[in-house]
């Protein structure tokens, strides 16, 4: 078996577990996670003591639109629904700019 296998038969033996915590806690966790340049997981593992990915991650937010949603973004910013590519860009100044103002605030 190649490598790539071994490691997919790693990752199928995995177990994902969600933890019920306070939302307080949570965000403690998700700002530390991003303050260290981590993913939220990654900052699990880091607390816990546990092995985890330290390479810088992609600084990068994701959202997951419907084509209505599309629809929708395109009449906002006078595009046409089709053209993602316009639209995730209109959307990131958008992002841009909202995170701007609240850092005045």
């Amino acid at each position: 078996m190649n490598e790539k296998w071994q490691k997919e038969k790693k990752a199928i033996k995995a177990t994902q577990v969600a933890f019920d915590i306070s939302s307080e806690a949570q965000i403690i966790i998700k700002k530390e996670a991003l303050s260290n340049s981590l993913n939220p997981p990654d900052q699990i593992r880091k607390i816990l003591g546990l092995p985890y990915n330290k390479k810088p991650q992609r600084p990068r937010l994701t959202v997951t639109l419907k084509e209505e949603d599309f629809v929708l973004l395109a009449e906002k910013y006078g595009l046409d629904s089709v053209d993602h590519a316009a639209i995730k860009e209109k959307v990131s100044e958008e992002l841009l700019a909202f995170s701007m103002s609240v850092e005045k605030d």
